[in-house]
């Protein structure tokens, strides 16, 4: 059995760890520019990009384990493996949300007063900076090896720049009027509101992905344009598409002449699958199953 993982998977792992030490290096710049620059948002951040540092292991263990290849107790491949863990991925997000909202939403209610200074506006500047950074170049790498969970992964370190970018609001509003210090709480809110949002969407990617829901209106019509654009093709039908690991499976039944040899059905099958393969996005196999007319 072959357990070795292809170099797009590989780029995929580096790309996690590269993650992880700047997540690591952002929890130490974050707690100590929040705690000496007195800005509660700006510590609830640093607890966020704790949440980064926990998906970066999952990460690392859903590649490991989703990436393998087919094997005899796997034929379809471990792809809904990789889906499991995104899900992971998603419900990191959505408690992380919940528990900077509670936080946020107590010191609203509290009146519970921060006066940020300086520091907290250098910490939430450079952390914008380096997740935005982070975000490009690990989406980029879930693209190239057409993972949902790189992907995923590169919207968590996006919702950390966002809940920055907020953070550093509420604090240049204490900064500009130190009467407006409750911004800063709201900030915080508001960081909670934006990481929700992502969380509840990579949930609800997944869910579709593991009850076996087709792709887009768009996507069918492309595949049934393809197949019935190919030469022999008279009509299709039983059109069945599922994903797994972030690739279509498609099963189609083509109609051709009932006068044609076996060797010229299959020749149009095979066209039908090169066409398939070549002109849909993300497609990890295609049977095709020819019927006579």
């Amino acid at each position: 059995m072959d357990n070795s993982i292809s170099s797009s998977d590989t780029g995929g792992r580096n790309v996690t760890l590269i993650g992880a030490l700047v997540n690591f290096i952002l929890i130490g710049l974050k707690l100590a520019a929040g705690i000496f620059g007195k800005s509660n948002a700006l510590i609830a951040d640093a607890v966020h990009s704790i949440s980064d540092l926990f998906t970066d292991v999952v990460v690392l263990i859903g590649i490991w384990r989703g990436r393998r290849p087919p094997d005899e107790r796997h034929p379809f491949g471990h792809g809904r493996i990789e889906a499991l863990f995104t899900a992971v991925v998603g419900i990191s997000l959505v408690g992380t949300a919940l528990y900077l909202g509670f936080g946020a939403a107590k010191d609203i209610y509290l009146r519970q007063e921060s006066h940020p200074n300086i520091l907290a506006i250098i910490g939430a500047g450079v952390s914008i900076i380096l997740k935005e950074m982070l975000y490009r170049y690990t989406m980029l790498a879930g693209r190239r090896m057409k993972s949902q969970l790189v992907v995923a992964n590169a919207w968590h370190h996006r919702s950390d720049a966002l809940s920055s970018v907020a953070v550093l609001t509420g604090v240049a509003l204490a900064q500009v009027k130190p009467s407006w210090h409750i911004f800063d709480a709201f900030a915080a809110l508001l960081v909670s509101f934006l990481i929700l949002k992502v969380g509840f969407d990579i949930m609800g990617n997944t869910f579709r992905e593991l009850s076996d829901t087709a792709p887009n209106p768009e996507t069918m019509d492309s595949i049934q344009q393809c197949a019935l654009g190919t030469e022999g093709v008279m009509e299709i039908h039983d059109l069945r598409v599922r994903t797994s690991g972030g690739l279509h499976q498609i099963e189609i039944h083509i109609v051709v002449d009932a006068s044609l040899t076996v060797m010229e059905g299959h020749g149009i099958a095979k066209a039908v699958e090169a066409c398939l393969i070549k002109d849909i996005d993300d497609v990890g196999r295609a049977i095709v199953h020819v019927d006579p007319a």
